[in-house]
């Protein structure tokens, strides 16, 4: 397995996902010395598959769904950290949070497994 490379299939459009969309929160140090935020957003492509589904927790104040999803792309994406905001992806009108990026360079040069949590809704 260490030496499989599957990036032809990855690769493939057949497989892979065109319209995932990357939030980014980026904090700059303004003229006045002061943190500014500024948004980014982009458009990359990724092969999405389930992590743990969608599930429905039932709590006393109401209902919370939860749900994660997987991304395999040559994308750089980010979690967040003390100093950064994780970065937001949108798939199929749902909102997910990025909470950890591994590298997949046995998939073929340049690729990352991403998890992504699904952001609650409200």
């Amino acid at each position: 397995m260490p030496s499989l490379d599957v990036s032809d299939v990855l690769l493939d459009p057949d497989f892979m996902t065109m319209d995932l969309v990357c939030r980014r929160i980026v904090v700059v140090v303004g003229d006045n010395g002061r943190p500014v935020k500024s948004e980014q957003s982009f458009q990359f492509s990724g092969v999405v598959t389930t992590n743990s589904g969608q599930n429905m927790d039932r709590r006393e104040d109401g209902t919370l769904i939860k749900g994660a999803i997987n991304i395999h792309t040559k994308t750089p994406l980010m979690a967040g950290d003390a100093d950064q905001q994780a970065d937001e992806i949108t798939w199929k009108g749902k909102t997910y949070y990025v909470v950890q990026v591994l590298d997949n360079l046995h998939y073929g040069g340049g690729f990352n497994k991403v998890i992504c949590d699904l952001k609650p809704l409200g």
